[in-house]
């Protein structure tokens, strides 16, 4: 068991996306099953359509984001859960003038990402 602080953890860019940072909160190692992380982007970023051999659960805690899952192309916003199954192509585009940011969940198993769309 432990506690941590989210300002104390590195919150690092995605180099695939653009204003996109990623914050691990809790990680494959400390977590037996699901490891857990924030992501943020910053108004005007975005990450593009891409793919993961893992699914996601995701808790949306601010800002809003035009979420394209599959075919679909949803508008998310705070309070807001989304599950992205895996090898489902999907992608991220902030909208409001604040960042989007989201809790994710994944499995703690090899992820596979493929890039679908360069930035």
């Amino acid at each position: 068991m432990s506690v941590k602080h989210m300002q104390d953890l590195l919150l690092e860019p995605i180099s695939a996306g653009e204003k996109t940072f990623k914050q691990v909160l809790i990680s494959s190692e400390e977590g037996p099953n699901f490891a857990m992380r924030r992501f943020v982007i910053e108004a005007g970023g975005f990450m593009p359509l891409h793919s993961n051999s893992v699914e996601h659960e995701q808790f949306c805690i601010g800002g809003e984001a035009e979420v394209v899952i599959g075919e679909e192309t949803l508008i998310v916003e705070q309070n807001d859960v989304v599950f992205i199954p895996a090898n489902v192509p999907h992608s991220y585009k902030t909208i409001s003038s604040e960042a989007f940011e989201f809790l994710c969940l994944v499995p703690n198993q090899e992820d596979v990402i493929d890039i679908k769309v360069e930035k």
